[in-house]
């Protein structure tokens, strides 16, 4: 059953686990949300209990909300997963190479459409990966062959250290015009940096 958590308890969570990184008891690359809480709850409103959600390396927010308890979670990042955090038992799934997820996603579309089902693939990425041509192709075999799925594009401008719009000369990226219902983008600004929390260790 999908979690219903506020903005508050999100904040709270990822406050913790980067006080907990800070102190030095997390021994492996950690990635934080910040700012977006209430459009991720918007979001998740449209995610059903037997969807299957699909990430990348930043997914605290994903798996709270798709109903895996915070316990669980914590117990996780704890023990170094924080970039590949994987429930089956609650239908979500992260991967820390870039762009890796999305051909996942769109093979699990496909299956659902295979065999008849009625539930879908939420998949999610960030804007610099958006770009690329693993994403793009995803997107456009995605939408032709009518696969129930939708991609979620994170945009916080930047990709590590580098301003996405920048690197890519690019003043409008290409996810700011979707064409496509399936496709849905949302800007926000986080306080922490790529990975991290901006004391002991950035990566």
């Amino acid at each position: 059953m999908i979690t219903k958590l506020t903005a508050e308890e999100l904040v709270q969570f990822e406050t913790e686990i980067a006080n907990t990184f800070n102190q030095g008891k997390i021994r492996a690359p950690i990635h934080l949300y910040s700012g977006n809480e209430e459009k991720m709850i918007e979001i998740f409103r449209d995610v059903k209990a037997d969807d299957w959600v699909m990430c990348s390396w930043r997914s605290h927010y994903q798996c709270l909300l798709k109903g895996v308890p915070p316990e669980k979670v914590r117990a996780e990042i704890l023990a170094g997963h924080s970039i590949t955090l994987c429930f089956p038992e609650q239908r979500i799934v992260s991967s820390a190479i870039v762009g890796g997820i999305i051909p996942i996603a769109v093979g699990a579309a496909m299956g659902i459409k295979r065999q008849g089902g009625t539930n879908m693939v939420h998949c999610f990425m960030g804007e610099m990966t958006a770009e690329t041509g693993i994403a793009h192709e995803s997107i456009k075999y995605s939408i032709n062959h009518q696969l129930p799925i939708r991609f979620i594009v994170e945009d916080n401008g930047k990709s590590v250290c580098t301003d996405t719009r920048e690197a890519w000369n690019q003043p409008v990226l290409s996810h700011e015009t979707p064409s496509h219902p399936s496709i849905i983008s949302y800007k926000y600004q986080t306080k922490y940096p790529h990975a991290g929390a901006g004391m002991r260790v950035q990566f």
